[in-house]
């Protein structure tokens, strides 16, 4: 007990290290700073100063990535969400705006256009511009998903924090070199920005492969639906159809979005046997992808309290989507 008092008093304040360490990468030791971050936030950590090492951390990982260090940067933003939830640090306002400064220093840089690909010189540009681009969104969707689980488990909504997974969509949106429209929806959905969501849905709309904008709306309009939120289906619905419109772009039609739409009208009313029969008629339509039925399972419990067979199905799916880039 004694030894472990001494241990904290010998630890020098937080400001004086991090004004040491800012000196270190100024110097440009970024290995060197790295290091030793981590192993002053530890000391303080083990020594149950948290509140030191989260400063530490956060000094850290802002000014790595102000150096353009993004795995260094991404790191520590990584151990500060990490010890945010290993402190048991209260979600607040304030300490969501600590996690907001650390992701408005996460670079967002465009892939370079009007290469010529036949000249070796801007492939391996194009080649590095896309790696670059991988590991900015891999290292600000680990430190971004850690920090939703700390939400989650300290006193955000269930889901994690709606702002963090607006952040975390828009951010992999935005900056992913391919764009994997069904995790970034993932986030959207837990988020509570519809108007920006159905803008990166028409976005994508315009790059994506034939047969593929029709599910991207449907999906979105789904995910919402399987937690219940009917609010926000009818209006990222709305929402698309208007952007649709002033871009003078055509709505998708087919018979999945024609089954959605009377999806959401019916979904107001008591009538668990027309919602059976829609799903029967558009059967092969829904059946185009696996996940439609899954969602449509968590719907029919949401909205007429229908028990699914297993009630673990769909966990999977969300583990899945938060583990995964």
């Amino acid at each position: 007990m004694f030894r472990e008092r001494v241990r904290r008093v010998i630890q020098p304040p937080a400001q004086e290290n991090i004004d040491k360490l800012e000196k270190v990468v100024k110097e440009g030791n970024y290995y060197g700073a790295q290091q030793m971050y981590k192993s002053t936030s530890a000391r303080y950590a083990s020594a149950e100063r948290y509140s030191d090492a989260l400063n530490v951390l956060q000094s850290g990982a802002c000014l790595q990535l102000d150096k353009a260090q993004i795995t260094c940067g991404a790191e520590l933003s990584l151990l500060f969400a990490e010890t945010l939830a290993k402190s048991k640090v209260p979600y607040d306002e304030d300490t969501l705006d600590r996690v907001k400064k650390i992701f408005k220093k996460f670079p967002r840089l465009s892939v370079p256009q009007h290469l010529e690909l036949a000249d070796d010189d801007d492939l391996q540009k194009l080649s590095e511009a896309i790696a670059a681009a991988k590991t900015r969104v891999e290292g600000c969707s680990s430190f971004l998903k850690a920090a939703i689980k700390w939400s989650a488990e300290f006193g955000a909504h269930r889901y994690g924090s709606p702002e963090l997974h607006d952040m975390l969509a828009d951010y992999m949106y935005s900056e992913s070199p391919e764009v994997d429209i069904g995790k970034v929806s993932f986030h959207f959905v837990r988020g509570k920005n519809p108007k920006k969501f159905a803008s990166a849905l028409v976005n994508f709309m315009g790059k994506c492969y034939p047969g593929e904008d029709d599910l991207a709306i449907v999906r979105a309009i789904l995910m919402y639906l399987s937690m219940g939120n009917l609010r926000d289906a009818n209006k990222l619905m709305d929402e698309v159809k208007m952007e649709v419109e002033l871009k003078n772009l055509n709505f998708p039609s087919s018979e999945l979005t024609q089954y959605v739409n009377y999806l959401l009208l019916m979904l107001q009313r008591d009538a668990l046997p027309l919602f059976n029969m829609l799903r029967q008629t558009y059967k092969s339509s829904i059946d185009r992808e696996s996940m439609f039925n899954e969602l449509l399972d968590d719907i029919a419990e949401k909205f007429y309290g229908v028990r699914r067979r297993n009630p673990l199905e769909g966990i999977g799916d969300f583990f899945k989507m938060m583990g995964g880039d």
